[in-house]
C-alpha cells in the first residue's frame, strides 16, 4: 500500500476497484470490489417535483472545484448515524492529488457564502466514479446530485458509478447491477471523450436539468448523514 499514487489509482478504478480506510486515523487502504455495484443511470435519474423546484428556484447556488479539499472534510465530518469515516488523511491527500490534475472533482452547493451540500469523485473518460456526498441543509446532497447528472449528461459521460446501493439514491433512481454488467458497463465508459463541464451553475444546466423525469408523489429518502 505504501506505493500507491494517483496514476495508480486511476488503473484501479479502470478495473472496477476503488479503496477506502478502515477509519479516520488510519494510514492503511484497503481495495473494493463489490459484488453488486450501484449505479445511477444518466438516462433514469427520478426527481419528486418537490426537488425539481427547490433546484430550479435557484435558492442553492451550485459550482465546481471551487472548494474540493473543503468538500473532502465535509464528507469526513462525523454526523448522527455515521460517527466514523473511511476518508482518512491519506485517501483526502491521494485524491487531492487526483483533484489537482483534473481527475477528481467537486460539486458544492451554498445558501448564500455558506457550504451547504456537496459531493466529490473521480473522472475518468466517460465515466465519474462518486465518493462521497454530505448535506448541513435539508436536500442539499440532492440538489448536487441533479447537477452533477445534468452536467455528466451534457458532458456526453456514460456511467455514473455509486459504488453501493442506498434508501437515499435508489429513492432517485439509483440501481444495483452485477459485478459482470457494470464491467461492461465500465468497458464501454472507458472508450468515450466526455468533457467535465466548466460550468455547473443552474444557468449553464437549466435547460439538461429540465430533461430529467420529474415524478410527482415519489419520495426519495432523505439526505445521508
Amino acid at each position: 500500500m505504501d506505493e500507491i499514487t494517483p496514476d495508480l489509482l486511476l488503473q484501479a478504478y479502470a478495473s472496477g476497484i476503488f479503496p477506502m480506510a478502515p477509519d479516520a486515523e488510519s494510514t492503511e487502504l484497503t481495495w473494493y470490489l463489490p459484488e453488486e455495484r450501484g449505479i445511477m443511470p444518466l438516462d433514469g435519474m427520478y426527481v419528486p417535483k418537490k426537488l425539481m423546484r427547490l433546484v430550479m428556484s435557484g435558492k442553492m447556488a451550485v459550482t465546481a472545484d471551487r472548494v474540493f479539499d473543503d468538500v473532502m472534510l465535509a464528507c469526513a465530518e462525523a454526523a448522527p448515524g455515521r460517527e466514523t469515516t473511511w476518508i482518512s488523511a491519506r485517501i483526502r491527500s491521494l485524491y487531492g492529488d487526483l483533484h489537482r490534475q483534473g481527475n477528481a472533482h467537486s460539486i458544492e452547493v451554498w445558501d448564500g457564502e455558506a457550504l451547504v451540500g456537496g459531493l466529490y469523485g473521480v473522472s475518468l473518460r466517460g465515466a465519474f466514479f462518486g465518493e462521497s456526498m454530505f448535506s448541513r441543509e435539508r436536500d442539499a446532497s440532492k440538489v448536487a446530485l441533479v447537477h452533477l447528472v445534468a452536467g455528466l449528461r451534457q458532458g456526453r459521460y456514460t456511467l455514473l458509478d455509486t459504488q453501493y446501493t442506498t434508501p437515499h439514491l435508489t429513492g432517485l433512481g439509483g440501481i444495483g447491477i452485477s459485478a459482470e454488467d457494470y464491467q461492461s458497463l465500465l468497458h464501454q465508459a472507458l472508450t468515450v471523450r466526455a468533457v467535465w463541464p466548466d460550468d455547473f451553475s443552474l444557468q449553464a444546466l437549466r435547460e439538461s436539468i429540465a430533461s430529467l423525469r420529474a415524478l410527482p408523489g415519489r419520495a426519495p429518502a432523505g439526505d445521508p448523514p
